[in-house]
């Protein structure tokens, strides 16, 4: 909640700062209600959740898992697929947008799970990870490459944690990045992220525009920073600063001791996250805690890290903190399904 509240504080900041500079007529707190409506969605969304409970979500996790895949093709369909700077990531409908990509980060781990419980062989185990190839494929296809980075990276957390033979996994998941990694270097926009991370001053006005202004606005902080609203990186200087790169605002505001502060939250997840994991009564609640655990703080890594320099670009929102209707409700519903762990080891005892 903590991070959710400074989320829409430093949101409406930075919108406002745009809106302003640009002369808009677009209300200030345009982008304040969205985002406090697309919360609602996720309360909602984890009420549900939280009323059905694990042991049902894992039930039905196989239409879960198809609709996810129907969902990703349905960003290719003409009418129905949004276009983004080149990019085929999100679905429009009566004036909503979502990004399909974002929920399957959280269900397609809980599919797995589930699958993984009637396979005893080694033709089984490469028949499920073919049929998880399908949503990477049409991810990466998008393209979003990140998205398809944070899924190998959660379902090799899966797989150590719930014991999966190294043997099994390992040499299919390296051929898969192998050819993940092949797909993406032809890709022209991912090698110029791979020139500009190496120098930011190749390309100044292009693709290294938006690093090389974060590191500015990051470091610019100092140790206490500039104060609330007093950035200015966020006028103009620093493009799509409200989702991929807010904690370099925040860090110009709020310094180097406010970045300090912002990463203590998300060790406190993590550690309450992985403290569930290891008390949980089953075997599933554990895998489920610390897989969708790792997963929201990988996420939180991965921005902060493009915010700092020190990963190559990537669109990637903070959890709970940047604007991102989609993945505020998937995290919302991930924590949701971390507490229920929790919650059942209450009623366990009780």
């Amino acid at each position: 909640m903590l991070l959710f509240v400074m989320g829409i504080i430093m949101v409406f900041n930075v919108t406002a700062a745009e809106i302003l500079d640009r002369f808009s007529d677009k209300s200030m707190h345009h982008a304040v209600v969205k985002q406090l409506l697309y919360a609602s969605c996720g309360c909602i969304a984890s009420g549900c959740i939280w009323y059905l409970g694990i042991d049902v979500l894992l039930r039905y996790s196989s239409y879960l898992f198809a609709g996810a895949i129907l969902l990703l093709i349905l960003v290719f369909v003409p009418g129905i697929g949004q276009e983004l700077n080149g990019a085929h990531r999100w679905i429009a409908m009566a004036g909503i947008s979502m990004q399909p990509s974002e929920f399957v980060k959280v269900f397609l781990p809980i599919y797995t799970l589930q699958a993984l419980e009637g396979i005893s062989t080694l033709r089984s185990f490469l028949i499920l990870l073919g049929k998880i190839s399908i949503p990477l494929t049409l991810i990466l296809f998008e393209p979003d490459n990140g998205t398809v980075l944070i899924l190998l990276a959660t379902l090799c957390m899966l797989f150590a944690v719930i014991g999966v033979r190294w043997t099994y996994w390992v040499l299919p998941l390296v051929i898969l990045s192998i050819s993940g990694a092949i797909a993406a270097l032809s890709m022209p926009h991912v090698t110029g992220r791979l020139k500009v991370y190496l120098d930011p001053t190749i390309d100044l006005l292009g693709k290294g525009h938006q690093p090389y202004q974060a590191r500015i606005a990051a470091g610019s902080g100092g140790l206490w920073g500039k104060g609330l609203g007093e950035s200015v990186q966020k006028l103009e200087y620093l493009p799509e600063a409200r989702s991929d790169y807010i904690a370099a605002i925040f860090a110009e505001e709020f310094g180097f001791v406010g970045i300090v502060g912002l990463i203590a939250l998300y060790l406190c997840i993590a550690v309450c996250g992985y403290m569930i994991a290891r008390n949980a009564v089953d075997i599933r609640g554990a895998v489920i805690a610390s897989t969708l655990t790792f997963l929201i703080c990988f996420q939180a890594f991965l921005h902060l890290g493009v915010a700092s320099g020190l990963l190559p670009s990537k669109g990637m929102n903070l959890p709970f903190f940047s604007q991102g209707g989609s993945s505020l409700i998937a995290n919302m519903i991930a924590l949701t399904l971390i507490c229920r762990v929790c919650k059942k080891k209450e009623s366990f005892l009780q």
